[in-house]
């Protein structure tokens, strides 16, 4: 099963968007799936349910920057090559999904108002697009890892 086929399943089982993605890659982010479930369960809902930066584009960032990462805060080079990445990241998101933020590519007017998660019915399913965008969003990173790996 393709990365992006196991965030699209890990959704599919009740995981947010975040988390779907980034379970995908646990063995490249290196931490056990339990501490990675609970570093990247706020993400998701356009993080905390508020509808802001789509919790796939998050997951992404967070593989980004263990592959590409820095750990020296002087190291302002390192630093810029991975703001870039995620740049170039964002950049091919908004042109295959029209945004990066998730009330935009859910089709909704405004945040919402309240925490409480939707139940995850067959309707709920039917109107969101969150499955395929944990799907892109992985392949998305399965790409730009790769990249590294032929250079």
């Amino acid at each position: 099963m393709s990365r992006g086929e196991l965030a699209y399943e890990n959704f599919l089982k009740g995981y947010n968007c975040t988390q779907a993605v980034t379970l995908a890659f646990s063995d490249i982010l290196g931490l056990p799936e339990e501490k990675l479930m609970r570093i990247s369960g706020g993400f998701g809902g356009g993080i905390g349910r508020m509808r802001e930066v789509c919790g796939t584009f998050s997951g992404i960032v967070m593989i980004l920057s263990e592959v590409y990462g820095y750990s020296e805060p002087k190291n302002i080079e390192a630093k810029k090559a991975l703001y870039e990445k995620i740049r170039a990241a964002a950049e091919e998101f908004r042109k295959a999904n029209g945004s990066i933020i998730c009330r935009e590519l859910l089709g909704l007017e405004k945040a919402e108002s309240s925490a409480e998660p939707e139940a995850r019915t067959a309707e709920y399913y039917k109107k969101r697009p969150c499955p395929m965008l944990c799907k892109y969003a992985a392949e998305l990173a399965e790409m730009m890892i790769s990249e590294k790996q032929e250079t």
